[in-house]
């Protein structure tokens, strides 16, 4: 029954894998939309798109937790997909969306590109840079006091914490700003830990390739010297007879 679940579980993430990375993609353009065309005539209809598309990240959350047999760990191991989904329901955290958006591009392609190690750590860098970008904009664009009140400020913002420079000549001055500051300092050290073990993944894998490949080429010497020595036992035995 445990397996049964569990294959269930299985076939059901790669069934909707690659419908939830476009939807991914698109609540993140549409999230960028939103936060660069502030006041826009067509902000209340891009938030209605970025809600519904929240609700069927809720309802996928909940079909995973439904199938999965030992729903304690599935929640223990899902903290960030959960934190996703029950935290936006508070205006002031609905910038945690994007954690959902972050982790469903980066499980998706760090299989697909794992091995190109400096295509991977640019691509989650971007990635990581621009939500955070859009996230501080949107958090402190209209506070009191705000220095960060356009893009640039907040690109800007980001590079300098995630480089941990930290120049301070921007900085966020909401509890929800700060929240984005306290995730991407957070998500800083958490990147690099990922680029560190992807980097050594990868040399692991170098190195038991040239480990495999040596110990084929050893086996195939001790071979070709088997055949050789047979050989000669049978010249000289022929020469001696």
């Amino acid at each position: 029954m445990l397996l049964a679940n569990e294959a269930r579980l299985e076939r059901w993430e790669r069934k909707v894998e690659w419908p939830l990375t476009a939807l991914a993609v698109v609540f993140l353009a549409v999230y960028a939309w939103q936060v660069l065309d502030d006041h826009g005539f067509m902000h209340v209809p891009l938030e209605i798109v970025l809600w519904l598309i929240w609700v069927v990240f809720a309802a996928e959350f909940g079909m995973r937790l439904t199938l999965a047999q030992n729903k304690l760990k599935f929640l223990r191991t899902h903290l960030f997909d959960l934190a996703a989904v029950v935290l936006p329901m508070v205006r002031q955290l609905r910038v945690l969306r994007l954690i959902t958006v972050i982790t469903l591009l980066n499980k998706k392609f760090q299989h697909k590109i794992r091995q190109r190690v400096s295509i991977y750590v640019a691509c989650v860098t971007v990635l990581v840079a621009f939500c955070a970008s859009l996230a501080v904009l949107d958090a402190e664009r209209h506070a009191e006091n705000a220095s960060i009140t356009t893009f640039g400020d907040a690109l800007w913002w980001t590079l300098t914490t995630m480089s941990t420079v930290g120049y301070g000549d921007r900085y966020p001055v909401t509890g929800e700003g700060r929240l984005v500051a306290g995730l991407l300092m957070v998500g800083g050290i958490a990147l690099l830990g990922v680029i560190t073990g992807t980097i050594a993944s990868w040399l692991v894998e170098k190195l038991r390739g040239v480990e495999e490949a040596e110990l084929e080429t050893a086996q195939e010497l001790r071979k070709l010297r088997a055949e050789l020595a047979e050989l000669r036992s049978e010249l000289n035995a022929r020469s001696g007879g």
